[in-house]
């Protein structure tokens, strides 16, 4: 059972792809495409806002 995920932090590739299940590249690979929105760390690390992940997540429960 995952833990509550506070909706103001930030979470890593690996973070995003356990809520996934995918792999972190497939990851990436959205982000580069656009499906989702990263921001970049001062040293080029992607990041990922967990209240629109989880929106993600939502949509693609209800689909």
């Amino acid at each position: 059972m995952q833990e509550p995920i506070d909706t103001a932090t930030l979470l890593t590739p690996n973070e995003v792809a356990e809520i996934f299940r995918v792999n972190p590249k497939t990851v990436t690979r959205w982000a580069q495409s656009g499906k989702i929105s990263a921001i970049r760390t001062l040293g080029g690390h992607r990041r990922f806002n967990a209240a629109e992940i989880m929106r993600h997540l939502e949509e693609q429960k209800s689909a």
